[in-house]
């Protein structure tokens, strides 16, 4: 295997740690006072914050009390849920610096291995577990053991990140098999330890109107997926457009054909049922699986590595889409 499907042992440099979390807190979120409101530095996105996040609203209740389930004599596996993919884990390295500043934090290994040997160096310093696909278990031993050093674990649900700003999604499982099984060890010394999951939900909020960058995102995007005709409608309309469009290709590539006025997510289940089909019938499935299952089973699948290189690929891509 290539380096960057073999998983490596975090090494913490807590002094490196700590500078990133300055650099964390003053280059991705907040910028820097006094130049982040001035033109033209305010255009310089280290300046102004590369993810311009001018204030995090963390009660101090909830931080206290994710602050009592981290530490020594227990262990704590921490589970953010939110719809983002780069502002979480800055938003995420800020909350853990302040309850558990050694927390270990998953990531996925194509950032902690996949941009060579040393940047593989620097994250392992940064203590990032390497989330390497259908080989986890060195990672997830790994998790257990540093829990069980009263050091949180973060795991970061970017495998299943939905765009959902007032929905919760389920828990990610390995949390809770972790969880337990740090339970069980924990237990073996300890009557009373204790094993925590802590779900940590947040969301962003615009503090200003921001309908003309919406629009220009929103263009951006159109002309990246070859949309035309988009631009017109109000933002709303335009975002149902881009992922009625992106459904459809979905369709014609499953061999499906809509009448008008199907709604989106009748649509959206039919192409999902089809997809189930097929990615059963690949692999074999009991009949009767629901989604969840039927794609833990796909994992296992492979895992197991017994069919050939194509059919593993296929395999992998139906899972993907779906």
């Amino acid at each position: 295997m290539g380096r960057i499907d073999v998983f490596v042992a975090p090494r913490p440099n807590p002094a490196l740690i700590r500078a990133m979390t300055i650099v964390n807190r003053i280059v991705m979120l907040h910028g820097v006072p006094g130049f982040r409101d001035l033109l033209p530095f305010n255009r310089l996105a280290g300046l102004r914050g590369v993810a311009n996040v001018r204030h995090i609203d963390f009660p101090a209740a909830d931080q206290q009390r994710l602050k009592a389930c981290c530490g020594g004599g227990q262990a704590t596996f921490i589970t953010p849920n939110h719809p983002e993919f780069f502002t979480d884990w800055m938003i995420d390295k800020e909350i853990v610096s302040r309850v558990s500043p050694l927390a270990a934090s998953w990531a996925t290994h194509g950032v902690v291995n996949g941009l060579g040997r040393p940047m593989q160096k620097f994250w392992l310093a940064n203590n990032l577990i390497a989330q390497i696909p259908g080989n986890n278990d060195a990672a997830k031993a790994h998790s257990v053991d540093w829990a069980l050093k009263g050091h949180g674990v973060l795991l970061h649900p970017e495998g299943a990140v939905g765009w959902h700003g007032n929905y919760v999604g389920p828990l990610l499982p390995g949390a809770v098999e972790m969880g337990l099984e740090a339970l069980q060890r924990g237990r073996e010394t300890n009557k009373d330890f204790k094993a925590w999951v802590a779900p940590i939900v947040w969301k962003l909020a615009f503090t200003g109107n921001v309908e003309r960058a919406l629009a220009k995102e929103c263009a951006y995007i159109e002309k990246s997926l070859k949309i035309e005709g988009a631009a017109n409608g109000s933002l709303p309309e335009r975002v149902y457009r881009i992922y009625s469009t992106l459904l459809s290709r979905d369709e014609q590539a499953c061999g499906l054909t809509v009448e008008e006025g199907v709604p989106y997510a009748v649509r959206q289940q039919r192409v999902l049922a089809q997809l189930g089909r097929e990615l059963a019938a690949t692999i074999a499935a009991e009949p009767g699986l629901d989604m969840a299952e039927l794609l833990r089973e796909a994992r296992r699948w492979l895992r197991d590595g017994k069919a050939d290189a194509d059919e593993q690929k296929r395999v992998r891509k139906l899972t993907e889409t779906i």
